[in-house]
């Protein structure tokens, strides 16, 4: 099957390398000329317009920032659609809200093709060292065409179910992802104010309950206030927040932990922060001491 990506950036960049260090016939494509060229020194067909790609893939497989640029490649008048004489598997890793993938999917189905919402996680080194999570909704036949591409780039594959559900399923992760981000800030600027070293807090929080994946990966930048230069921003999480509390919203959900995070990381991006570490929330908790 002749793969194409599109998009790579901090994610999409490690899922393209392990898609050709795996075997995968690939193309690629993205706005960065400079980033094509060093993907055909590594054995990529490099395609510098979108109907390139289009023609030599089978499978396209999409990770972007946002979900107005997923909308626009995939059912906009200059997008896919406007190139392909052919059915194809049009896979979408982008985190979107819900509206979205249901619009691709069915906009996609109108042009004879068919559609995957599946959105992964592990960030950055999860897509470099191809242990990703890939969280998959759509039609089931086009997933099992798409698994073994899929195995190329993560570890854990899971069919969720029809159209939306992978996107659900990480609004579900990000709803956990910000709140213990949120949590893990807080228990350790009380670790702070109780004079407790952080490295010994985290000797007795790692073998508790009160242990989280992002207690772990926050607790290092805190202890150094690390939060610039940073892969992993603030600013893709608090978007990742709007996602969740809008999902709430249109399911009549309550989620109170989410809102209060948003409040938080809110304030964090109206003081100029947003492309700290995520751990930088800790900023505005310290300043309602």
């Amino acid at each position: 099957m002749r793969v194409g990506f599109i998009g790579l950036g901090n994610m999409g960049q490690g899922m393209a390398d392990n898609l050709l260090s795996n075997g995968a016939e690939l193309s690629v494509f993205t706005r960065n000329k400079d980033k094509i060229s060093a993907m055909e020194n590594k054995g990529a067909k490099g395609c510098y317009d979108l109907k390139d790609l289009v023609d030599n893939s089978d499978l396209i497989l999409i990770c972007l920032p946002d979900a107005k640029t997923s909308l626009d490649l995939i059912t906009g008048d200059n997008g896919i659609f406007s190139f392909a004489n052919e059915a194809k598997i049009i896979v979408d890793h982008s985190t979107v809200d819900l509206a979205t993938s249901k619009n691709c999917s069915k906009y996609v189905s109108s042009k004879g093709s068919t559609f995957l919402d599946a959105p992964i996680s592990g960030g950055p080194v999860g897509a470099k060292d191809g242990t990703l999570s890939i969280m998959v909704g759509g039609d089931k036949d086009s997933f099992k065409k798409s698994k073994p591409i899929f195995e190329m780039m993560g570890t854990t594959i899971k069919y969720m179910g029809e159209s939306g559900t992978g996107t659900s399923m990480k609004s579900i992760n990000q709803l956990l992802t910000a709140v213990h981000v949120t949590a893990a800030a807080e228990a350790l600027s009380l670790t702070n104010a109780a004079n407790i070293e952080i490295d010994s807090a985290m000797e007795i929080l790692m073998v508790s309950f009160g242990f989280s994946k992002m207690l772990e990966v926050c607790a290092p930048v805190i202890r150094d206030r690390k939060f610039e230069n940073t892969q992993v921003p603030a600013r893709n999480l608090h978007k990742d927040i709007g996602i969740v509390v809008q999902m709430g919203k249109d399911l009549s959900m309550n989620l109170p932990l989410i809102e209060a995070s948003k409040k938080l990381y809110d304030e964090m991006k109206y003081q100029g922060k947003e492309m700290d570490h995520v751990a930088g929330i800790i900023q505005i908790i310290e300043q309602g001491k």
